[in-house]
């Protein structure tokens, strides 16, 4: 099993908000998921990010591979 921290959709229509989620990469964008990670929100001004560090560093070191979206916002987060 290949898990993704990626982005799910849980916004309505034309407001987008985000969870921050642990997923096996064969399941859809808003399907199933193991664990959420943290919150995104690109609505407010600035954009609100609320991300766990200790569960992101976690499954990063189990192997999880972040997205690119995923990536830029833990850069903006200061998570590496």
């Amino acid at each position: 099993m290949a898990a993704k921290i990626r982005l799910a959709r849980v916004g309505s229509k034309k407001n987008p908000i985000y969870r921050v989620v642990v997923a096996d990469s064969r399941s859809p964008r808003d399907g199933k998921f193991i664990e959420i990670v943290g919150r995104y929100n690109p609505q407010t001004q600035p954009s609100t990010i609320e991300i766990d560090e200790a569960k992101v560093k976690d499954w990063i070191s189990k192997g999880a591979q972040p997205t690119d979206s995923v990536r830029r916002l833990l850069k903006a987060q200061g998570i590496s």
